[in-house]
């Protein structure tokens, strides 16, 4: 059975929206895109490099994996983690049944998220690794279904 890391950048009064560019995520006029970047050291690295360790699978909410997909796959395609995260297979919930991950080795979770990732924990031998993905984080931890963070 898979387990969840939830990798998350979180506020003292729990913004975690947008913590790494200033144009990340301005939904709702936000507008301290970036906030979490003087926090990047070297710990913080080493931390979520072991988290990372071995075979994972990212899991994320459809904002998130689309996020992702502009940040690494598209701005950066040549960097090591691009290649780390688009050789991984990825899952992506979302509600809209319709919904077609454009990044390769990607599976959509569509409909009721905590019963698809449910299932997908039973079924996956790999971490699942999750970035951000609020709104899916919080369905999980309802849940039961979040085992570890850092």
């Amino acid at each position: 059975m898979a387990r969840i890391i939830a990798i998350e950048h979180l506020t003292l009064d729990g913004v975690f929206q947008a913590p790494a560019r200033a144009d990340e995520d301005t939904r709702n006029g936000f507008a301290h895109g970036g906030w979490s970047n003087p926090g990047n050291d070297p710990k913080m690295q080493e931390v979520i490099g072991r988290a990372m360790a071995g075979g994972w699978s990212p899991l994320a909410g459809r904002t998130t994996y689309e996020d992702l997909h502009e940040a690494w796959a598209v701005r950066q395609p040549a960097s090591p983690m691009t290649r780390a995260l688009t050789g991984a297979r990825k899952f992506v919930a979302s509600h809209d049944g319709g919904y077609e991950p454009r990044w390769e080795n990607s599976t959509l979770l569509a409909g009721d998220a905590a019963e698809a990732v449910r299932k997908l924990k039973q079924g996956h031998d790999k971490t699942l690794i999750m970035f951000g993905s609020g709104k899916l984080l919080r369905a999980l931890m309802r849940h039961g279904l979040s085992t570890s963070w850092c």
